[in-house]
């Protein structure tokens, strides 16, 4: 089945003169058409509401999208891999019907290192600890003792649904489904185990693996893992649970693992879209909203006024808070502004002749192209490199986290070329000296020259490159600050303490990455916040 969203790579304008939905009075408005938006459109819209979502970008899907960066290289400018996309919202949503196809990263996680060793941890248990051994033969108990950890809080949290796994029924016990838990909910569930209390809520990520693993190699292998997207070094408190929050996934019914959707990131939205404009919403592009007004409906930068009762902000807090401006709540207001929302990372999407051929395990076609790759740091370097970017300074060198789609998909750049996303970190959102415009060549050569450390061929694999520093992610996708998670995803602003759907504004909803359960393409933010307008017209 082809994607009629696709055909158009997400720009699917306005199909009706505004004046004619301003002359309709609407159930729900959805504001902004990121995946989680649009998935809400589609669970309201099969509930037989009359749904209308503004986008006011000309292209739908937010940071899940798909554009051509370069000539004939299809590419979502933020989102690249797909781990916590939930799979009640795939069932419910019909994705498979709809092309959804994704290859599981099976090759797991590739670490080159400076001194020519390197590690790759396969998702297979059998050839990881093989890995281990070979490179630590003292942390092979510890290695164990640390994934088992990771197991034991995600079936706390998230167990494994019932063996039909089609209904909400089967996800009866998984703690993102609806309102967060308490405190006192998630220690019930916890019990006795004090290491996945202080993996949830307690450790850096430094810590985490400094008290499984001996080898500092096999350390530092891992600290990147605490901190993607997170502006906090791998030594802050906190930070070992967002290398949790990456593994709480059960996609495809595997624990954990990641993996490349077919087509492109972007894809998912396009289907979330297709779903809810086959039951009948309609979705607009290219048209702002000025104003949320509470209880009746939005107001258009061009002044017209299209009425609902229910509104549902799919747009991060700040640029909410902007949209209600006097109607905001102040305590809500408060909360919201107490969030840090600054970016730190940078994404390149790269376009490359041949694969980089890492020195560790020469070769431009090789198992550790097929799964994900660091380029790490030493801890000296992570802690300068952190200090550097909140100084507004550039590091020595960037972390980067390296994923090639086209290795997986051949559809997604021209035959005999390649795609690399590159997700790299510390940068700062604003220079102590200079501009991103002026710089982002610089942060260019600094995150290929990383990479290089490691490769012998970056330089001649590179045909062009796109940089986008935390400013140029929030003008692109509407991001404030650049923040991917609108918003830290660090243990003071999660679970019970993360915004809700529910505000405390008439009629007013929210249901992006702000909310409950937090960042990443996960769509069920988008249903959570369905079933809560759902109910709540119930009670009217």
């Amino acid at each position: 089945m082809t994607s009629p969203t696709a055909d158009v790579l997400g720009e699917v304008g306005l199909p009706v003169p505004v004046r004619e939905l301003a002359a309709k009075t609407w159930d729900v408005i959805v504001v902004g058409a990121g995946h989680n938006g649009l998935a809400s459109a589609a669970y309201l819209a099969r509930a037989g509401k009359q749904v209308l979502v503004i986008e006011s970008r000309k292209r739908i899907g937010g940071a899940c999208t798909i554009e051509e960066p370069f000539p004939g290289v299809r590419m979502s400018p933020c989102a690249y891999l797909a781990g916590l996309l939930h799979p009640l919202v795939i069932e419910e949503l019909e994705l498979p019907r709809r092309g959804f196809r994704w290859t599981p990263a099976v090759n797991g996680l590739f670490v080159p290192f400076l001194d020519g060793s390197s590690i790759q941890l396969w998702d297979d248990d059998d050839r990881c600890i093989a890995e281990v051994r070979a490179l630590a033969p003292g942390d092979v108990g510890g290695f164990r003792a640390m994934s088992d950890v990771i197991r034991r809080l995600r079936d706390a949290l998230r167990p494994a649904p019932s063996e039909s796994g089609r209904s909400e029924e089967s996800y009866s016990g998984d703690a993102w489904i609806g309102d967060a838990p308490t405190r006192e909910q998630i220690e019930e569930r916890l019990g006795n185990d004090e290491e996945a209390r202080g993996l949830l809520f307690d450790w850096s990520m430094a810590e985490f693996v400094e008290r499984y693993l001996r080898d500092e190699q096999l350390q530092v292998a891992y600290l990147g893992q605490g901190v993607i997207g997170t502006n906090a070094s791998p030594f802050d408190p906190g930070t070992a649970s967002i290398r949790f929050h990456h593994a709480s996934g059960r996609l495809g019914g595997m624990p954990g693992m990641w993996g490349y959707v077919q087509g492109g990131m972007g894809m998912v939205s396009f289907y979330f879209c297709d779903a809810a404009r086959e039951a009948g919403a309609t979705v607009i592009s290219g048209v702002p909203v000025a104003q949320i007004v509470p209880g009746e409906g939005v107001v258009l930068e061009g002044g017209e006024r299209i009425a609902a009762r229910t509104v549902i902000s799919n747009a991060d807090p700040r640029v909410t808070l902007r949209l209600l401006g006097t109607a905001a709540d102040a305590a809500w207001r408060a909360k919201i502004e107490g969030v840090p929302i600054e970016g730190c990372t940078v994404k390149l999407n790269v376009h490359l002749r041949e694969l980089p051929n890492f020195t560790a395990r020469p070769g431009t076609n090789e198992p550790h192209h097929y799964g994900q790759i660091n380029a790490p740091l030493t801890k000296d370097g992570w802690r300068a490199g952190f200090a550097a970017a909140r100084c507004g300074e550039l590091p020595e060198h960037l972390w980067c986290e390296l994923y090639f789609q086209s290795v997986h998909d051949g559809s997604v750049a021209p035959a005999g070329t390649h795609t690399m996303s590159v997700f790299a970190q510390y940068v700062p959102y604003k220079f102590a000296c200079g501009s991103w415009d002026e710089r982002r060549e610089e942060v260019r050569k600094l995150a290929l020259n990383s990479l290089a450390r490691f490769c012998s061929n970056i330089d001649g694999a590179v045909i062009d490159a796109q940089v986008m520093g935390p400013p140029d992610i929030e003008q692109k996708v509407g991001l404030t600050g650049g923040h991917i998670f609108q918003g830290e995803c660090l243990p003071p602003y999660m679970w019970a303490n993360r915004l809700t759907a529910r505000t405390p504004m008439e009629g007013v909803y929210m249901c992006g990455a702000c909310t409950h359960p937090g960042g990443s393409v996960i769509g069920i933010n988008g249903r959570n916040a369905a079933m809560a307008v759902l109910k709540d017209l119930g009670k009217k």
